[in-house]
């Protein structure tokens, strides 16, 4: 078996997670209107350290993406807010099922639903299902240097930092990037879903 039939069984799948602030479906190539929507006239792709495409590039990031899940490298999600709408995306990444521990990322969102509940309910559902289905050790974040507000909004959620892996990637524009790596391990991942709970209260 090759690609994602040599997973195990369920990590083959993307499931769909439903929220009170969100819902995660897996990606399709229906989904790149509403992408496109997303990205147009907010500004996201300006961000030269992270990875949003532009909005003539939608359509071929959609299809990079469901070709790496073809491929057993990725569970890629939608997000729509509670009204319904696209409002983002984001996806397992770095599957290793044998330890078993995977990565959360490429991940981002309207400007609408930025600082709501939608981030953190995305995040902890993610989480539900790497740790209690997946049955995950470790699930880890990476973002670069640059990004303060990434690196901040992972802390929020609880993670710890691992470190900073220099030099170990490139940014969309071919510089450089320096890695910053942080975790959350099956052992802390009762506390962790405390606290996201009481954000998700405190959003009501």
């Amino acid at each position: 078996m090759t690609g994602i039939d040599a997973l195990p069984a369920p990590w083959r799948s993307v499931p769909r997670l439903v929220g009170r602030h969100a819902v995660l479906e897996p990606l399709q190539a229906a989904h790149a209107d509403g992408l496109r929507a997303v990205v147009e006239g907010g500004g996201l792709d300006a961000l030269w350290y992270t990875h949003v495409p532009a909005p003539d590039r939608v359509d071929a990031y959609v299809a990079g993406v469901l070709e790496a899940q073809a491929q057993g490298r990725e569970l890629p999600f939608v997000v729509r807010a509670a009204d319904g709408a696209i409002v983002g995306c984001t996806r397992f990444y770095g599957l290793e099922p044998e330890v078993p521990k995977l990565l959360i990322g490429y991940t981002w969102y309207a400007p609408r639903v930025q600082r709501s509940g939608v981030n953190t309910e995305c995040k902890r559902m993610l989480l539900e299902h790497a740790f209690d289905t997946l049955r995950c050790v470790n699930v880890s974040f990476e973002t670069s240097w640059f990004n303060h507000a990434s690196r901040a909004a992972i802390a929020r959620l609880g993670a710890k930092q691992d470190g900073v892996l220099r030099n170990a990637k490139r940014h969309s524009d071919g510089s450089l990037r320096d890695t910053v790596v942080f975790s959350i391990l099956d052992t802390e991942w009762l506390a962790v879903r405390r606290h996201l709970q009481a954000r998700l209260d405190a959003h009501a």
